[in-house]
């Protein structure tokens, strides 16, 4: 009779667990804009990101760390020199507090959400060398977003807005990137 309990117990403590911390992978599609004050126009372009996550649940807040990959691109032009399209790729980390607008159970939920995010690019490459800049290999930035859960799927629609002057010379050039995700909680 113990050991039905003591399983019982588990089951349930297991359960438990399962509904506090959730972890999984995501991937994103990343759509960077640039404000560069030097240049005479600039373009928008896409990336791609891969990272795991883990959130923590407390009744309506939750709060959610990611580690990932991640590549952005955009163009700048300058009168009289011509077009550069930069590729930016390298690590980034996020961390998110956020609240569950409208909680349905086990169905998912809506959420809000803030964070911050530091992004380390390793791997920076230009189409041509008319527009050279050196970078800040460092880039932070706060974000905020919404977010969907259903079932074990999770999606997100985040802005990212971009703190540090990523241009390490004399001009200014912040990024903006509007990041859409899809991840799948294994827990």
């Amino acid at each position: 009779m113990r050991k039905l309990f003591l399983a019982a117990f588990l089951c349930i403590c297991a359960n438990g667990f399962a509904q506090l911390i959730q972890i999984g992978p995501q991937i994103s599609t990343n759509i960077t804009s640039v404000d560069a004050k030097n240049f005479s126009s600039d373009h928008t372009n896409t990336g791609i990101g891969f990272a795991g996550f883990a959130r923590v649940n407390l009744l309506l807040f939750y709060a959610q760390g990611e580690f990932g990959y991640a590549k952005n691109s955009f163009s700048v032009y300058q009168d009289g020199i011509g077009e550069t399209e930069f590729k930016l790729a390298g690590t980034d980390a996020t961390l998110i507090a956020g609240y569950k607008l409208i909680p349905l159970g086990k169905l998912g939920n809506v959420r809000l959400f803030v964070g911050y995010n530091w992004k380390n690019y390793s791997d920076i490459s230009s189409s041509n060398n008319l527009n050279s800049i050196a970078f800040e290999k460092n880039n932070h930035s706060v974000l905020g977003g919404v977010g969907v859960d259903v079932w074990r799927f999770t999606f997100d629609v985040r802005y990212l807005a971009g703190l540090t002057d990523i241009d390490a010379s004399d001009g200014e050039i912040k990024t903006g990137v509007t990041n859409l995700s899809v991840g799948f909680k294994f827990l």
